[in-house]
């Protein structure tokens, strides 16, 4: 009998050990273990990235466990379709690229309605690109300060792109955000614009520069500098990639990364290619660190 008892004794330890140190954890430890900022920035794949094959993207992404997408911002009567499609294929939209003419004065009303699409998606992260906008700075500033706080009513951030003459680079990036001087008018930091655009000047560096007011991050490589389109999948070009990721790791940034895949002037990569150069890229991204 002694020994029968001395069993089912250590049974019972055995069983109840886990359960008491359970019972003994911090419980907003516990929690904070659990919140989804803790797994990683959101993987973001831009649907754009397929280019002709765009329709494969939607099965072609959860399969490889990406489970957000940048895209074109619908137009009104498209919406509930691709809320619909989004939800089918277990996708969630992170980022929308918004479209206006900043060289004319509507332009404000013109992003007011994307805006209010982009709420009702449940989108809070706006991409926008001012390049070629044949105005004077001021005038733009005004604009997108004045869009800033439509952006403000719907919960949404403008991440305005590494482009000229608003974003070549982070000296430019700086001025626009001291000038505009909105919160919700941001920087979208595209890493392989910095090379395309600049001639020695590096991401890391030009991050730096820019870190406090960055809302939204394009990961793309680049090859061959300035004026050369060379936008390889990830890894294989010359942007110090893991360096971009260092310092977004050190200033808490915890923000969408999303994957930009542009290709080879002169290139042309089947859709088995388009897959593989996105899957290689997805999987270079995770060999740098956690994501969601």
């Amino acid at each position: 009998m002694f020994r029968r008892f001395s069993l089912w004794r250590v049974v019972f330890a055995a069983v109840a050990m886990p359960l008491a140190g359970a019972g003994c954890a911090n419980p907003a430890a516990a929690r904070k273990a659990a919140t989804p900022e803790d797994a990683g920035n959101p993987l973001v794949c831009r649907l754009a990235n397929y280019g002709k094959y765009q329709e494969a993207a939607w099965t072609h992404l959860p399969s490889i466990g990406i489970r957000y997408v940048f895209l074109n911002v619908p137009a009104p009567d498209e919406v509930e379709t691709t809320k619909k499609r989004l939800a089918e294929h277990g996708l969630t939209a992170m980022v929308m690229r918004g479209n206006a003419d900043f060289a004319k004065d509507s332009a404000v009303d013109e992003l007011a309605g994307q805006l209010a699409i982009c709420e009702k998606m449940g989108v809070k992260y706006m991409f926008l690109s001012c390049k070629g906008a044949e105005t004077n700075k001021q005038a733009l500033y005004d604009r997108l300060r004045r869009a800033g706080d439509v952006a403000r009513k719907h919960g949404v951030t403008i991440a305005l792109e590494t482009h000229p003459e608003l974003g070549t680079n982070g000296d430019v990036h700086l001025e626009t955000m001291k000038r505009i001087n909105h919160p919700n008018v941001r920087v979208n930091f595209d890493t392989g614009n910095i090379h395309f655009y600049n001639k020695g000047r590096s991401a890391p560096a030009e991050l730096r520069k820019i870190i406090d007011y960055v809302a939204t991050v394009e990961i793309k490589d680049q090859k061959g500098g300035p004026g050369v389109w060379n936008f390889p999948a990830l890894g294989r070009g010359d942007v110090d990639i893991p360096g971009v990721l260092r310092i977004l790791k050190e200033h808490g940034y915890k923000g969408p990364i999303t994957m930009e895949i542009e290709g080879i002037k002169g290139v042309e990569w089947s859709e088995a290619e388009t897959k593989k150069a996105i899957e290689d890229s997805a999987a270079y991204l995770r060999s740098l660190g956690r994501f969601r």
